[in-house]
């Protein structure tokens, strides 16, 4: 006769299904960091309303004939001055101010003419690549959108929103040094980033101010909220400024500076 099998006395748990338990919560999605300015709707308004009293038509400092010249200099200022960019284009853009022609020079003649310049040697080399693009796919014309200009070479979106805003009138917000260092510097609109740093600005910047906002920005950090020392007594928001570096409170008087001299800037 078969021996009949005998259960384990011990056996394997097995996971609960009753239909009365509830299942696992789900992960809570991370929080995502919202920015806050260090100023109010109000307080913006004035400080653009100071700038805008103080430097009623900001331009930018980049001497330049038409749009190609424009995003040529534009091209060229990165990591350098705009005051060095102008010794440099004054002489290329009296023989070279379209396409066609700077194409003629060929990258050693350009270089000829940039050496002064920082990075010269690969700058020279982008211009010319540059020049090839427009004629070749933009009818030697400089394109009006962001896609189409960052796609240039040595183009990137800062060059590109400055030839917008100067060239084309589209209110941009472009984040160079001096607007990233005035950004994160009074708390206005911090970031780890340029384009953050934009991001940000965007979302502060009054609508009415916008277009202008950028020249302001960059001209209160060139030559008033500067690098190394600001000099908070020259401010016309020393009241207003959240700046842990501030060392003034009273604000300096404000009245309209005397008319920008493009090609004599002070880096």
């Amino acid at each position: 006769m078969a021996t009949p099998k005998i259960r384990s006395k011990t056996s394997t748990p097995q996971k609960s299904n009753h239909a009365g338990e509830r299942p696992a919560a789900p992960k809570a999605a991370p929080k995502v960091k919202r920015f806050k300015s260090a100023y109010s709707k109000a307080e913006m308004e004035e400080i653009f309303h100071r700038f805008s009293v103080q430097r009623p038509e900001p331009k930018g400092e980049l001497e330049h004939v038409n749009p190609f010249t424009l995003v040529v200099a534009v091209a060229l200022s990165a990591q350098a001055t705009d005051a060095g960019v102008n010794k440099a284009t004054r002489a290329l853009f009296k023989v070279a101010d379209t396409p066609e022609k700077m194409l003629a020079l060929g990258e050693e003649g350009v270089t000829q003419y940039i050496k002064t310049i920082g990075l010269y040697r690969n700058k020279a080399k982008n211009v010319i690549a540059l020049c090839r693009m427009l004629i070749d796919e933009f009818g030697s014309e400089v394109p009006k959108t962001r896609e189409e200009l960052i796609r240039l070479p040595g183009v990137g979106r800062k060059t590109a929103n400055v030839v917008m805003s100067m060239a084309f009138g589209v209110p941009t917000l472009a984040v160079d040094t001096h607007v990233f260092r005035i950004a994160n510097r009074l708390l206005m609109a911090p970031g780890k980033t340029p384009d953050e740093v934009e991001e940000n600005l965007l979302k502060v910047i009054p609508d009415q101010y916008l277009f202008h906002a950028h020249h302001w920005l960059i001209l209160h950090g060139r030559y008033c909220c500067k690098a190394r020392k600001p000099e908070c007594e020259r401010c016309v928001i020393a009241d207003l400024c959240r700046s842990p570096e501030k060392t003034v409170d009273v604000p300096a008087p404000l009245v309209e500076l005397p008319q920008q001299l493009i090609g004599e800037a002070v880096e």
